[in-house]
């Protein structure tokens, strides 16, 4: 039912996604054209014209999209790649958390000035829908679970804090302009092509090729979305009326110690390695978030999504994708 109703209100809309090469961003523009939607895929310029993950989707799918090079904190890029579009799913940002510790300043200007960007091009463009993608990290360690969205915002790393700057750029441009804005807030995406410093890649790679599994830590909980619902619920944020101004989370309802989705994997490729902690991490203890767990009644009431794939058969799904798909990958995969 989820993936039926997230292909609803595509068909030849005129849509473009930021930070389309990206892992969650790749994946929404092969569901976007499968809805028929009219999809420009905004991708960070470089010399070697790489696309990053719109490399992998099937020929079929690429030939539906156009791809635009650019970088989100150029605005007249920006303006250009949004002129003409009727609704905008922004994903483009920097991510990685522990890159965020060293260089703070890339992670202000991508995320904080890139949507700032984005934010302005949809305003003068009359922009009717704009998806601002969010993640579970600006909640920092709750003082309660399940998390739901009016809970208390808790930056807990230069990453977070300039998604929670993003976010409120967003919302402040709803309250100052009436921009159609949504926020969507993912808790933690997995799947195939998830990047190799990812804890379920760094996992199934470690059981493949190495003796022992390494981890910062094992106790910590997180609430795993398979991407493909990920997908669904950003759809349905970009495409549901009269819900111009809300942040709503996606998410299972469900949490996991990260020592036991270790385990499960190891079971599920029949292996036996012994887990073990890292003597060093470059994560400060007091930047660990020690508990995410989404409250998921508003997406369920507003979006009418909910997830249809089950943490066991996500993980199968992504355990098969990895290992068919390691030469994807750079070979320090191996060394996580």
């Amino acid at each position: 039912m989820a993936a039926q109703q997230s292909s609803t209100g595509w068909a030849r809309c005129r849509v473009l996604v930021t930070g389309a090469g990206g892992f969650i961003g790749s994946h929404l523009v092969e569901a976007l054209v499968a809805a028929g939607a009219d999809v420009r895929a905004f991708v960070r310029y470089n010399s070697r014209n790489d696309y990053g993950w719109l490399e992998h989707v099937d020929s079929q799918v690429s030939r539906e999209v156009e791809i635009f090079r650019g970088d989100l904190t150029n605005p007249e890029a920006v303006a250009d790649a949004v002129r003409d579009r009727e609704r905008v799913l922004h994903l483009g940002a920097l991510i990685p958390i522990p890159y965020s510790y060293r260089h703070p300043r890339e992670f202000v200007s991508a995320n904080v000035v890139g949507t700032l960007n984005v934010l302005e091009a949809a305003r003068r463009a009359d922009v009717g829908r704009l998806v601002q993608v969010s993640t579970s990290e600006v909640y920092g360690t709750p003082l309660e679970v399940p998390i739901a969205e009016t809970a208390p915002l808790n930056a807990q790393s230069p990453y977070a804090a300039t998604k929670v700057g993003a976010d409120q750029l967003a919302l402040s441009y709803h309250a100052a302009f009436d921009s159609p804005v949504v926020v969507a807030r993912p808790f933690n995406t997995f799947g195939p092509r998830q990047s190799a410093r990812a804890v379920i890649p760094t996992i199934i790679a470690a059981a493949l090729a190495e003796n022992e599994i390494v981890l910062g830590s094992t106790t910590p909980t997180r609430d795993f979305l398979y991407v493909a619902d990920t997908v669904g619920g950003l759809m349905r944020c970009g495409a549901v009326e009269g819900i111009d101004g809300q942040v709503i989370n996606l998410g299972t309802g469900s949490e996991i110690t990260i020592g036991d989705l270790a385990a499960a994997i190891l079971e599920q490729l029949g292996v036996d390695k012994p887990i073990t902690l890292a003597s060093e991490r470059l994560r400060p203890p007091r930047s660990e978030v020690q508990r995410l767990l989404a409250d998921v009644a508003k997406a369920q009431a507003l979006l009418e999504w909910s997830p249809s794939v089950s943490l066991t058969d996500g993980l199968r799904r992504t355990i098969e994708w990895f290992t068919s798909s390691l030469a994807a990958y750079k070979p320090s995969i191996y060394n996580v």
